[in-house]
Protein backbone atom coordinates (compact mmCIF):
# COMPACT_ATOMS: atom_id res chain seq x y z
CA UNK A 1 0.00 0.00 0.00
CA UNK A 2 2.80 2.39 0.87
CA UNK A 3 4.52 1.65 -2.42
CA UNK A 4 1.28 2.24 -4.33
CA UNK A 5 0.75 5.53 -2.52
CA UNK A 6 4.22 6.77 -3.40
CA UNK A 7 3.94 5.46 -6.95
CA UNK A 8 0.68 7.27 -7.57
CA UNK A 9 1.95 10.44 -5.95
CA UNK A 10 5.12 10.36 -8.03
CA UNK A 11 3.17 9.63 -11.20
CA UNK A 12 0.80 12.51 -10.46
CA UNK A 13 3.66 14.96 -10.18
CA UNK A 14 5.15 14.16 -13.56
CA UNK A 15 4.44 16.75 -16.24
CA UNK A 16 2.38 19.91 -15.90
CA UNK A 17 -0.28 20.45 -13.28
CA UNK A 18 -3.32 22.42 -14.35
CA UNK A 19 -3.79 24.13 -10.99
CA UNK A 20 -0.27 25.63 -10.88
CA UNK A 21 0.29 28.73 -12.99
CA UNK A 22 2.74 31.59 -13.11
CA UNK A 23 2.53 35.31 -13.86
CA UNK A 24 4.63 36.52 -16.79
CA UNK A 25 5.16 40.26 -16.40
CA UNK A 26 7.14 42.29 -18.91
CA UNK A 27 8.13 45.49 -17.09
CA UNK A 28 11.77 44.67 -17.75
CA UNK A 29 14.53 45.17 -20.30
CA UNK A 30 16.43 41.92 -19.78
CA UNK A 31 13.88 39.15 -20.40
CA UNK A 32 14.82 36.11 -22.48
CA UNK A 33 13.19 35.53 -25.89
CA UNK A 34 9.60 34.19 -25.69
CA UNK A 35 10.64 30.95 -27.40
CA UNK A 36 13.22 30.30 -24.67
CA UNK A 37 10.61 30.99 -22.02
CA UNK A 38 8.19 28.57 -23.67
CA UNK A 39 10.83 25.84 -23.58
CA UNK A 40 11.54 26.65 -19.94
CA UNK A 41 7.87 26.36 -19.03
CA UNK A 42 7.58 23.03 -20.84
CA UNK A 43 10.34 21.69 -18.58
CA UNK A 44 8.31 22.53 -15.46
CA UNK A 45 5.06 21.42 -13.84
CA UNK A 46 3.51 24.83 -14.62
CA UNK A 47 0.24 24.28 -16.46
CA UNK A 48 -0.79 27.84 -17.24
CA UNK A 49 0.53 31.37 -17.66
CA UNK A 50 -1.03 34.74 -16.93
CA UNK A 51 -0.05 37.69 -19.10
CA UNK A 52 -0.89 41.26 -18.18
CA UNK A 53 -1.38 42.14 -21.82
CA UNK A 54 -1.64 40.21 -25.06
CA UNK A 55 1.91 40.16 -26.41
CA UNK A 56 1.72 38.41 -29.81
CA UNK A 57 5.26 37.02 -29.56
CA UNK A 58 4.53 35.30 -26.25
CA UNK A 59 1.12 34.00 -27.32
CA UNK A 60 2.66 32.54 -30.50
CA UNK A 61 5.58 31.01 -28.57
CA UNK A 62 3.13 29.17 -26.32
CA UNK A 63 1.29 27.63 -29.29
CA UNK A 64 0.99 23.83 -29.22
CA UNK A 65 2.50 23.61 -25.72
CA UNK A 66 -0.72 22.69 -23.93
CA UNK A 67 -0.10 25.56 -21.53
CA UNK A 68 -3.22 27.56 -20.73
CA UNK A 69 -2.96 31.32 -21.25
CA UNK A 70 -4.70 34.20 -19.50
CA UNK A 71 -4.42 37.38 -21.56
CA UNK A 72 -5.24 40.85 -20.32
CA UNK A 73 -6.86 44.00 -21.61
CA UNK A 74 -5.22 47.06 -20.08
CA UNK A 75 -7.07 49.35 -17.69
CA UNK A 76 -6.70 52.06 -20.30
CA UNK A 77 -8.72 49.99 -22.79
CA UNK A 78 -11.75 49.68 -20.50
CA UNK A 79 -13.53 52.92 -21.54
CA UNK A 80 -13.35 51.99 -25.23
CA UNK A 81 -14.34 48.37 -24.58
CA UNK A 82 -17.33 49.56 -22.55
CA UNK A 83 -18.50 52.24 -24.98
CA UNK A 84 -17.96 50.57 -28.34
CA UNK A 85 -18.97 46.98 -29.16
CA UNK A 86 -17.00 47.24 -32.41
CA UNK A 87 -13.83 48.08 -30.46
CA UNK A 88 -14.47 45.00 -28.29
CA UNK A 89 -15.03 42.87 -31.39
CA UNK A 90 -11.80 44.05 -32.97
CA UNK A 91 -9.94 43.44 -29.72
CA UNK A 92 -11.19 39.85 -29.57
CA UNK A 93 -10.39 39.29 -33.25
CA UNK A 94 -6.83 40.64 -32.88
CA UNK A 95 -5.92 39.11 -29.53
CA UNK A 96 -7.94 35.90 -29.29
CA UNK A 97 -9.22 34.65 -32.64
CA UNK A 98 -5.85 35.21 -34.33
CA UNK A 99 -4.25 32.57 -32.08
CA UNK A 100 -6.99 30.31 -30.72
CA UNK A 101 -7.03 27.30 -30.43
CA UNK A 102 -3.38 26.71 -31.38
CA UNK A 103 -2.51 28.93 -28.44
CA UNK A 104 -4.70 27.75 -25.58
CA UNK A 105 -6.21 31.06 -24.42
CA UNK A 106 -8.56 30.26 -21.54
CA UNK A 107 -9.38 33.61 -19.91
CA UNK A 108 -9.48 37.26 -20.93
CA UNK A 109 -8.92 39.47 -17.90
CA UNK A 110 -10.39 42.92 -18.30
CA UNK A 111 -8.07 45.22 -16.38
CA UNK A 112 -6.17 44.61 -13.18
CA UNK A 113 -7.40 45.63 -9.71
CA UNK A 114 -9.89 48.02 -11.31
CA UNK A 115 -12.50 48.07 -8.52
CA UNK A 116 -10.00 49.43 -6.00
CA UNK A 117 -8.32 51.82 -8.44
CA UNK A 118 -8.37 55.55 -7.57
CA UNK A 119 -10.54 56.25 -10.63
CA UNK A 120 -14.18 55.48 -9.70
CA UNK A 121 -15.31 56.04 -13.29
CA UNK A 122 -13.17 53.12 -14.40
CA UNK A 123 -14.94 50.75 -12.01
CA UNK A 124 -18.35 51.81 -13.29
CA UNK A 125 -17.31 50.90 -16.84
CA UNK A 126 -15.85 47.51 -15.93
CA UNK A 127 -18.94 45.31 -16.27
CA UNK A 128 -20.06 46.93 -19.56
CA UNK A 129 -16.55 46.33 -20.93
CA UNK A 130 -16.63 42.68 -19.79
CA UNK A 131 -20.08 42.23 -21.33
CA UNK A 132 -19.00 43.61 -24.69
CA UNK A 133 -15.99 41.29 -24.75
CA UNK A 134 -18.24 38.40 -23.78
CA UNK A 135 -20.65 39.28 -26.59
CA UNK A 136 -17.74 39.37 -29.06
CA UNK A 137 -16.56 35.95 -27.91
CA UNK A 138 -20.10 34.58 -28.21
CA UNK A 139 -20.35 35.96 -31.75
CA UNK A 140 -17.10 34.15 -32.59
CA UNK A 141 -18.46 30.88 -31.12
CA UNK A 142 -15.89 31.07 -28.32
CA UNK A 143 -18.33 31.72 -25.49
CA UNK A 144 -17.76 29.13 -22.76
CA UNK A 145 -14.40 28.19 -24.24
CA UNK A 146 -12.69 31.48 -23.38
CA UNK A 147 -13.91 33.04 -20.14
CA UNK A 148 -14.08 36.74 -19.30
CA UNK A 149 -13.03 37.93 -15.85
CA UNK A 150 -11.12 40.65 -14.01
CA UNK A 151 -8.55 40.52 -11.22
CA UNK A 152 -9.00 42.01 -7.74
CA UNK A 153 -6.75 42.87 -4.83
CA UNK A 154 -7.76 41.69 -1.36
CA UNK A 155 -8.82 45.28 -0.70
CA UNK A 156 -12.20 44.49 -2.29
CA UNK A 157 -12.99 42.84 1.03
CA UNK A 158 -14.11 45.19 3.77
CA UNK A 159 -13.62 42.38 6.30
CA UNK A 160 -11.57 39.19 6.10
CA UNK A 161 -10.74 38.16 9.68
CA UNK A 162 -11.94 35.68 10.77
CA UNK A 163 -12.41 34.00 7.38
CA UNK A 164 -16.06 33.19 8.04
CA UNK A 165 -16.80 36.92 8.33
CA UNK A 166 -15.47 37.70 4.85
CA UNK A 167 -17.43 40.60 3.35
CA UNK A 168 -17.07 42.63 0.19
CA UNK A 169 -17.08 46.39 0.02
CA UNK A 170 -18.06 48.21 -3.18
CA UNK A 171 -21.61 46.84 -2.93
CA UNK A 172 -23.37 47.61 -6.24
CA UNK A 173 -20.21 47.23 -8.31
CA UNK A 174 -19.38 43.86 -6.77
CA UNK A 175 -22.94 42.58 -7.11
CA UNK A 176 -23.01 43.45 -10.82
CA UNK A 177 -19.65 41.71 -11.29
CA UNK A 178 -20.76 38.58 -9.46
CA UNK A 179 -23.96 38.42 -11.47
CA UNK A 180 -21.85 38.58 -14.63
CA UNK A 181 -19.64 35.72 -13.40
CA UNK A 182 -22.64 33.58 -12.51
CA UNK A 183 -24.36 34.20 -15.85
CA UNK A 184 -21.24 33.33 -17.83
CA UNK A 185 -19.61 30.66 -15.70
CA UNK A 186 -16.41 32.66 -15.32
CA UNK A 187 -14.05 32.62 -12.32
CA UNK A 188 -13.64 35.23 -9.60
CA UNK A 189 -9.94 36.15 -9.66
CA UNK A 190 -8.17 37.53 -6.58
CA UNK A 191 -4.63 38.38 -5.42
CA UNK A 192 -4.02 37.12 -1.85
CA UNK A 193 -0.57 37.98 -0.50
CA UNK A 194 0.32 36.57 2.94
CA UNK A 195 3.54 38.58 2.50
CA UNK A 196 1.63 41.82 2.97
CA UNK A 197 -0.27 40.34 5.91
CA UNK A 198 3.05 39.60 7.60
CA UNK A 199 4.33 43.11 6.91
CA UNK A 200 1.34 44.51 8.78
CA UNK A 201 1.84 42.08 11.70
CA UNK A 202 5.55 41.14 11.83
CA UNK A 203 5.51 38.71 14.74
CA UNK A 204 7.36 35.36 14.52
CA UNK A 205 4.13 33.42 14.90
CA UNK A 206 2.60 35.38 12.03
CA UNK A 207 5.58 34.58 9.82
CA UNK A 208 5.21 30.85 10.52
CA UNK A 209 1.48 31.09 9.79
CA UNK A 210 2.19 32.87 6.50
CA UNK A 211 4.96 30.49 5.38
CA UNK A 212 2.99 27.24 5.93
CA UNK A 213 5.39 26.39 8.75
CA UNK A 214 4.48 24.76 12.07
CA UNK A 215 2.44 27.11 14.23
CA UNK A 216 -0.29 27.03 16.84
CA UNK A 217 -2.95 27.83 14.26
CA UNK A 218 -5.71 30.43 14.42
CA UNK A 219 -9.27 29.51 15.33
CA UNK A 220 -12.12 31.12 13.41
CA UNK A 221 -14.46 32.30 16.17
CA UNK A 222 -17.43 31.99 13.83
CA UNK A 223 -16.95 28.36 12.83
CA UNK A 224 -14.46 26.89 15.30
CA UNK A 225 -12.24 25.89 12.38
CA UNK A 226 -8.51 26.06 13.12
CA UNK A 227 -6.53 27.55 10.24
CA UNK A 228 -2.91 26.49 9.92
CA UNK A 229 -1.84 28.96 7.21
CA UNK A 230 -2.69 32.45 5.97
CA UNK A 231 -3.27 31.39 2.35
CA UNK A 232 -6.21 29.16 3.28
CA UNK A 233 -7.56 31.85 5.59
CA UNK A 234 -7.46 34.50 2.88
CA UNK A 235 -8.99 32.27 0.20
CA UNK A 236 -11.76 31.14 2.56
CA UNK A 237 -12.48 34.78 3.46
CA UNK A 238 -13.13 35.36 -0.25
CA UNK A 239 -15.36 32.28 -0.38
CA UNK A 240 -17.30 33.51 2.65
CA UNK A 241 -17.77 36.93 1.05
CA UNK A 242 -19.06 35.29 -2.15
CA UNK A 243 -21.39 33.02 -0.18
CA UNK A 244 -22.78 35.90 1.89
CA UNK A 245 -23.94 37.58 -1.34
CA UNK A 246 -25.46 34.38 -2.73
CA UNK A 247 -22.60 33.45 -5.07
CA UNK A 248 -20.89 30.72 -3.07
CA UNK A 249 -20.71 28.40 -6.08
CA UNK A 250 -18.43 30.70 -8.10
CA UNK A 251 -14.97 29.34 -8.85
CA UNK A 252 -12.15 31.22 -7.15
CA UNK A 253 -8.85 31.62 -8.98
CA UNK A 254 -5.75 32.98 -7.23
CA UNK A 255 -4.43 35.29 -9.96
CA UNK A 256 -1.32 36.34 -8.03
CA UNK A 257 0.50 35.27 -4.91
CA UNK A 258 4.18 35.22 -4.06
CA UNK A 259 6.98 36.35 -1.77
CA UNK A 260 10.01 38.52 -2.64
CA UNK A 261 13.45 37.00 -2.11
CA UNK A 262 15.12 40.33 -1.33
CA UNK A 263 14.17 43.87 -0.36
CA UNK A 264 15.47 47.16 0.92
CA UNK A 265 17.08 47.14 4.39
CA UNK A 266 13.99 48.83 5.83
CA UNK A 267 11.55 46.24 4.44
CA UNK A 268 10.15 43.55 6.70
CA UNK A 269 9.84 40.02 5.34
CA UNK A 270 11.77 39.72 2.06
CA UNK A 271 14.48 37.05 2.13
CA UNK A 272 15.59 34.08 0.08
CA UNK A 273 14.65 31.65 2.86
CA UNK A 274 11.18 33.14 3.28
CA UNK A 275 10.49 33.20 -0.47
CA UNK A 276 11.63 29.60 -0.85
CA UNK A 277 9.54 28.50 2.13
CA UNK A 278 6.39 30.30 0.99
CA UNK A 279 6.43 29.26 -2.65
CA UNK A 280 7.74 25.76 -1.99
CA UNK A 281 5.25 25.04 0.77
CA UNK A 282 2.39 26.59 -1.22
CA UNK A 283 3.17 24.34 -4.19
CA UNK A 284 3.27 21.30 -1.91
CA UNK A 285 -0.01 22.40 -0.31
CA UNK A 286 -1.65 22.66 -3.73
CA UNK A 287 -0.27 19.29 -4.80
CA UNK A 288 -1.69 17.64 -1.69
CA UNK A 289 -5.21 18.40 -3.03
CA UNK A 290 -6.36 18.90 0.57
CA UNK A 291 -7.97 22.23 -0.37
CA UNK A 292 -9.06 24.79 2.22
CA UNK A 293 -11.29 24.15 5.24
CA UNK A 294 -14.32 25.64 3.45
CA UNK A 295 -13.44 24.19 0.03
CA UNK A 296 -11.89 20.80 0.79
CA UNK A 297 -10.45 18.15 -1.52
CA UNK A 298 -9.59 20.39 -4.43
CA UNK A 299 -6.81 22.83 -5.20
CA UNK A 300 -7.66 26.37 -6.17
CA UNK A 301 -6.04 27.33 -9.48
CA UNK A 302 -3.09 29.47 -8.40
CA UNK A 303 -0.76 31.69 -10.43
CA UNK A 304 2.57 32.26 -8.70
CA UNK A 305 4.09 35.71 -8.87
CA UNK A 306 6.29 35.76 -10.80
CA UNK A 307 8.17 34.01 -13.58
CA UNK A 308 10.95 36.63 -13.77
CA UNK A 309 12.01 39.75 -11.89
CA UNK A 310 10.77 42.93 -13.56
CA UNK A 311 13.75 45.24 -13.24
CA UNK A 312 11.97 48.37 -14.47
CA UNK A 313 9.24 48.35 -11.84
CA UNK A 314 9.24 51.37 -9.52
CA UNK A 315 9.04 51.22 -5.75
CA UNK A 316 11.04 49.31 -3.14
CA UNK A 317 13.53 46.62 -4.13
CA UNK A 318 11.03 43.88 -3.24
CA UNK A 319 8.85 44.94 -6.18
CA UNK A 320 11.67 43.86 -8.50
CA UNK A 321 12.47 40.64 -6.63
CA UNK A 322 9.66 38.12 -7.04
CA UNK A 323 11.14 36.13 -9.93
CA UNK A 324 11.34 32.35 -9.66
CA UNK A 325 13.73 32.25 -12.61
CA UNK A 326 16.57 34.46 -13.80
CA UNK A 327 16.92 35.91 -17.32
CA UNK A 328 19.48 33.17 -18.08
CA UNK A 329 16.68 30.64 -17.31
CA UNK A 330 18.35 29.32 -14.16
CA UNK A 331 16.31 29.15 -10.96
CA UNK A 332 16.51 31.96 -8.44
CA UNK A 333 15.85 29.26 -5.85
CA UNK A 334 14.44 25.77 -6.20
CA UNK A 335 10.82 25.18 -5.22
CA UNK A 336 10.41 21.88 -7.08
CA UNK A 337 8.74 23.23 -10.23
CA UNK A 338 11.14 21.56 -12.63
CA UNK A 339 9.83 18.28 -13.99
CA UNK A 340 13.39 16.99 -13.70
CA UNK A 341 13.55 17.84 -9.99
CA UNK A 342 10.42 15.92 -9.01
CA UNK A 343 11.19 13.25 -6.46
CA UNK A 344 11.28 9.74 -7.93
CA UNK A 345 8.08 7.79 -7.55
CA UNK A 346 9.88 4.95 -5.80
CA UNK A 347 12.95 6.00 -3.85
CA UNK A 348 15.86 3.62 -4.13
CA UNK A 349 17.12 2.02 -0.89
CA UNK A 350 20.33 4.05 -1.06
CA UNK A 351 18.26 7.25 -1.08
CA UNK A 352 16.14 6.30 1.94
CA UNK A 353 15.72 9.22 4.31
CA UNK A 354 13.44 10.00 7.22
CA UNK A 355 12.55 13.21 9.04
CA UNK A 356 12.67 13.03 12.83
CA UNK A 357 12.56 15.53 15.71
CA UNK A 358 15.85 16.89 16.96
CA UNK A 359 16.98 15.87 20.42
CA UNK A 360 15.82 18.14 23.22
CA UNK A 361 12.72 19.53 21.51
CA UNK A 362 9.93 20.04 24.05
CA UNK A 363 6.44 18.53 23.96
CA UNK A 364 4.80 21.91 23.27
CA UNK A 365 6.77 22.37 20.07
CA UNK A 366 6.22 18.74 19.08
CA UNK A 367 2.47 19.08 19.67
CA UNK A 368 2.48 22.14 17.40
CA UNK A 369 4.33 20.14 14.74
CA UNK A 370 1.87 17.27 15.13
CA UNK A 371 -1.16 19.55 14.77
CA UNK A 372 0.38 21.25 11.77
CA UNK A 373 1.36 18.06 9.94
CA UNK A 374 -1.99 16.34 10.44
CA UNK A 375 -3.72 19.54 9.36
CA UNK A 376 -2.06 19.33 5.94
CA UNK A 377 -4.18 16.41 4.74
CA UNK A 378 -1.83 13.50 5.42
CA UNK A 379 -3.16 10.22 6.83
CA UNK A 380 -2.67 10.38 10.59
CA UNK A 381 -4.81 7.27 11.15
CA UNK A 382 -1.83 5.08 12.18
CA UNK A 383 -1.26 7.28 15.26
CA UNK A 384 -4.92 7.25 16.27
CA UNK A 385 -6.18 4.71 18.85
CA UNK A 386 -5.98 1.25 17.33
CA UNK A 387 -3.46 2.35 14.72
CA UNK A 388 -0.16 0.55 14.16
CA UNK A 389 1.82 3.53 15.49
CA UNK A 390 -0.46 4.66 18.33
CA UNK A 391 1.75 3.02 20.97
CA UNK A 392 3.62 4.48 22.67
CA UNK A 393 0.87 7.05 23.24
CA UNK A 394 3.29 9.95 23.55
CA UNK A 395 3.48 13.30 21.81
CA UNK A 396 7.09 12.71 20.77
CA UNK A 397 6.27 9.41 19.04
CA UNK A 398 3.13 10.69 17.32
CA UNK A 399 4.83 13.88 16.17
CA UNK A 400 7.77 11.95 14.75
CA UNK A 401 5.48 9.79 12.63
CA UNK A 402 3.42 12.74 11.35
CA UNK A 403 6.44 14.95 10.65
CA UNK A 404 8.10 12.20 8.65
CA UNK A 405 4.95 11.44 6.67
CA UNK A 406 4.55 15.10 5.75
CA UNK A 407 8.23 15.24 4.73
CA UNK A 408 7.83 12.19 2.48
CA UNK A 409 4.57 13.47 0.97
CA UNK A 410 5.76 17.00 0.21
CA UNK A 411 8.81 16.05 -1.79
CA UNK A 412 11.59 15.03 0.63
CA UNK A 413 13.41 18.32 0.14
CA UNK A 414 15.55 19.62 3.02
CA UNK A 415 13.10 22.45 3.67
CA UNK A 416 10.27 19.91 4.08
CA UNK A 417 12.08 18.72 7.22
CA UNK A 418 12.65 22.03 8.93
CA UNK A 419 9.71 22.55 11.30
CA UNK A 420 11.23 25.77 12.62
CA UNK A 421 14.59 24.08 13.15
CA UNK A 422 13.09 21.33 15.35
CA UNK A 423 13.66 18.44 12.91
CA UNK A 424 16.46 16.83 10.95
CA UNK A 425 16.86 14.27 8.16
CA UNK A 426 18.35 10.89 9.09
CA UNK A 427 19.27 7.72 7.21
CA UNK A 428 18.40 5.60 10.26
CA UNK A 429 14.99 3.98 9.87
CA UNK A 430 12.81 4.91 12.90
CA UNK A 431 10.25 2.13 12.21
CA UNK A 432 9.54 -0.24 15.08
CA UNK A 433 7.46 -3.39 15.58
CA UNK A 434 4.48 -3.12 13.20
CA UNK A 435 4.82 0.68 12.91
CA UNK A 436 6.36 1.41 9.51
CA UNK A 437 7.68 4.89 8.77
CA UNK A 438 7.50 5.63 5.00
CA UNK A 439 10.86 6.52 3.56
CA UNK A 440 12.67 3.54 2.19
Amino acid sequence: VLFLTFFLFGFFLQGSQSFIGVNYGEVADNLPPPASTANLLKSTSVGKVRLYGADPAIIKALANTGIGIVIGAANGDIPSLAADPNFAGNWVYTNVMAYYPTSQITVVSIGNEVVTSPDPNLASQLVPAMQNVQNALDAASLGGKVKVSTVHSMAVLSQSDPPSSGTFGYGDTMRALLQFHKANGSPFMINPYPFFAYQSDPRPETLAFCLFQPNAGRVDSGTGIKYMNMFDAQVDAVHSALKSMGFGDLEIVVAETGWPYRGDPTEIGPSLDNAKAYNGNLINHLRSMVGTPLMPRKSVDTYLFALYDEDLKPGPLSERSFGLFKPDLSTTYNVGLSSLSVSPARPTPSAARWCVPRAGVGDAELQSNLDYACGQGIDCGPIQPGGACFEPAAVASHAAYAMNLLYQTEGRNPWNCDFRQTAAVTDTNPSYDSCVYPGG
